[in-house]
């Protein structure tokens, strides 16, 4: 049974439409990120589900009991948010510990599900601290635990991990799904960090300009997008314009050279298309499938366990990736050089 359910969501402001016809069933216990560019609609979507937003239109229901005009202290919904935004004049324990204070908890329940809590942050030591004693990851912890502290139906997470720096982020977004994971709860994560998302999720929940370009897992976000928006945002994607030679055989032409894409297309012959690879299915060189073009080293770029290559073919730049290796022997910027690639590592689609 569908455990959230939103249902044609439509978020209208006076400057704009934020959200238009929303639709997204949310299993108990998954883990879905909403993911975009800044001013997409996923915030305004998350406040929406926590009850700080009203829809203009639409329903949201949580286990079948509508919430669409609930305010955010009639729902048992979790938040945690950019900013830790927490108690500066409390301590660890007494901001962990104040959603039950104010649910009129007694003494000795609050104390044991700091305790509990605490434990399962591993800050036990960080008791009797306060907010200016922590640092940032150990403040968005705390905040967690806190948002946790209510046994919230469901956990709302505000792009809680950009305010710290790559290593602390890393390590948090592993403890964040840890913790979800052990106590099994439904979770919806705003991020425009596609790493983030595709690590974490169970879904992902793509959107551009408030409308929703594709819901799936997160292989299938990035092997199979379903627009060209989803395929450029997630993940780096190479673009060339080709023209369809024969449809039913799935060939297209670049430059005067033959494509083979392995598919029937759509387009009729003649027609531009835009056709699309990733640069980790690109080789340098020769054996990297049936399909080749030739052009010149514009520049090498060492990124740690990659390195990218960048080719330019008349004018455009195709990025190839190579896994590093000590022995790793990579061309150099002015040579000449073929890239070759099978035909599934194309995507065709029509351009607009």
């Amino acid at each position: 049974m569908t455990f959230l359910e939103m249902t044609d969501v439509t978020k209208i402001f006076p400057a704009g439409v934020a959200v238009q016809d929303f639709n997204l069933k949310v299993e108990r216990g998954e883990f879905i990120s909403f993911l975009g560019p800044s001013g997409c609609g996923k915030t305004t979507t998350l406040r929406m589900v926590a009850g700080f937003e009203t829809p203009t239109s639409g329903t949201i229901a949580i286990e079948e009991i509508d919430m669409t005009r609930k305010s955010a202290n009639r729902r048992n919904v979790g938040m945690v948010f950019q900013a830790y935004a927490l108690f500066p004049n409390m301590t660890v324990a007494d901001n962990i510990g104040f959603g039950l204070k104010i649910q009129k908890h007694s003494p000795e329940k609050i104390r044991a599900r700091v305790r509990e809590l605490l434990e399962l942050i591993h800050l036990p030591e960080k008791e009797k601290s306060y907010p200016y004693q922590l640092s940032g990851g150990q403040q968005q912890r705390v905040a967690l635990a806190r948002a946790l502290a209510i046994e919230p139906q469901v956990l709302l997470l505000d792009e809680p991990l950009s305010a710290l720096d790559a290593k602390i982020r890393h390590e948090l977004r592993t403890e964040i799904r840890r913790i979800q994971r052990q106590l099994g709860i439904t979770t919806i994560y705003v991020t425009h960090d596609q790493e983030e998302a595709m690590s974490l999720s169970d879904r992902i929940v793509v959107m551009n300009r408030g409308v929703v370009e594709q819901v799936g897992s997160p292989s299938e976000i990035y092997n199979f997008p379903k627009t060209l928006f989803v395929a450029s945002f997630v993940g780096n994607l190479n673009k060339l314009d080709c023209t369809v030679l024969d449809a039913d055989r799935g060939k297209v032409g670049y430059n005067g050279t033959v494509i083979s894409t392995g598919a029937r297309l759509s387009a009729p012959i003649g027609s531009m298309v835009t056709l699309m690879l990733r640069p980790e299915e690109l080789q340098i060189g020769a054996g990297g499938g049936e399909n080749r073009l030739s052009g010149q080293i514009e520049a090498v770029n060492f990124l740690g366990a990659i390195a990218r290559i960048m080719l330019n073919l008349d004018g455009t730049q195709v990025a190839v990736d190579v896994f590093n290796e000590r022995q790793l022997d990579l061309p150099r910027a002015g040579q000449p050089h073929t890239v070759s690639f099978p035909s599934h590592a194309c995507w065709v689609m029509e351009k607009m």
